[in-house]
């Protein structure tokens, strides 16, 4: 088993530059862990293609395998929390940052990574939802927490992206009135198909008058994106409203007051999904396979091959892939 080999996706640095081969490695290339798994499906996430591009940020060391999504079969196990032939979901953790991650046929990890796959819930399912799923998940748990559907409008920005869409999704199938930033004028069908209510042009709500308070709009919000609509976001949250944010591709800096934390009671509250608890991730997977399951999960997803993978990363790092984009590792 050991020197048996299999296909995976892999970053290798040339003379300062980064270069993407699929190449054939050995299962005795993997790291030490307590699991090997057969890869089945994985998927590309934002933070994978800036690993495929050599940002020393997300992966110190190359040549490295990206893919911070991994679902599949144990092959071998030397933990007594998981069998052989059992089907496990692997996010997040160190998976595709340092470790070799999803876009390799196999992946060693230790067994303190792995959820076992819940029931009504398919292999390609838990990777159109992967880490983009789980961290919506986390975001619409923190947010029903405080905010009922009766209470007022939840907004969502970067709506197209994987954690956009699937809150949307999330959100709709709850029953909240959900309102969509988006800075793509062409996909308002889209969103309204995965249940978005209202469409928000980016470029207008970025545009709104800088002001400390703005007029109260929303109930609760999820940002994928930080910078001014993350601003303008907060200023129009209701009183004792919340908002979670989970991203910062447009900005990692607020220029703010505390008049809306202070005057309207808010929260902001951060979505940290790398090392969520496991009994919290837990529970966050097995409603995302039942009552939390988006009616259209598969209307969010495109399936590719590792052959196709390059050409995806790099429309996400142009910001032109929408949706999910999921990773077939059986057909490649």
């Amino acid at each position: 088993m050991e020197e048996q080999e299999f296909k995976a996706f892999v970053i290798e640095e040339q003379n300062g530059s980064f270069v993407r081969k699929i190449k054939t490695k050995l299962i005795n290339d993997l790291p030490a862990g307590d699991l090997l798994i057969k890869v089945h499906y994985s998927s590309l996430n934002y933070k994978d293609a800036l690993s495929a591009s050599g940002n020393k940020g997300v992966t110190k060391n190359y040549p490295h395998t990206p893919g911070i999504d991994a679902v599949g079969t144990i092959i071998s196990s030397e933990s007594d929390k998981f069998k052989i032939n059992d089907e496990v979901i692997v996010t997040s953790y160190d998976l595709g940052m340092n470790t070799d991650g999803g876009f390799g046929q196999y992946i060693r990890v230790p067994a303190n990574w792995a959820v076992k796959l819940p029931k009504n819930l398919s292999m390609k399912e838990s990777m159109i939802l992967g880490t983009a799923g789980l961290t919506a998940g986390i975001s619409v748990l923190k947010i029903s927490k405080t905010v009922k559907p009766d209470d007022g409008k939840i907004i969502v920005s970067g709506a197209t992206g994987g954690v956009g869409s699937m809150s949307i999704s999330i959100l709709n199938k709850l029953g909240y009135n959900v309102s969509a930033i988006t800075g793509k004028e062409t996909e308002v069908d889209y969103l309204l198909n995965i249940g978005a209510n209202e469409i928000i042009l980016r470029k207008s709500f970025e545009a709104i008058e800088n002001r400390p308070l703005l007029k109260t709009s929303f109930a609760g919000a999820i940002d994928t994106v930080g910078g001014t609509i993350l601003e303008n976001i907060i200023k129009s949250i209701k009183p004792m409203g919340i908002v979670a944010s989970c991203g910062n591709v447009a900005s990692p800096k607020l220029d703010l007051t505390v008049f809306p934390f202070i005057l309207r009671g808010i929260t902001l509250t951060g979505i940290a999904s790398q090392d969520y608890p496991m009994s919290l991730r837990e529970k966050v997977w097995n409603k995302l396979a039942n009552e939390w399951k988006p009616d259209q999960l598969s209307e969010t997803a495109v399936e590719i091959n590792l052959e196709e993978l390059n050409d995806k990363i790099d429309l996400i790092l142009k910001g032109k892939l929408k949706g999910r984009t999921v990773l077939n590792l059986i057909s490649s």
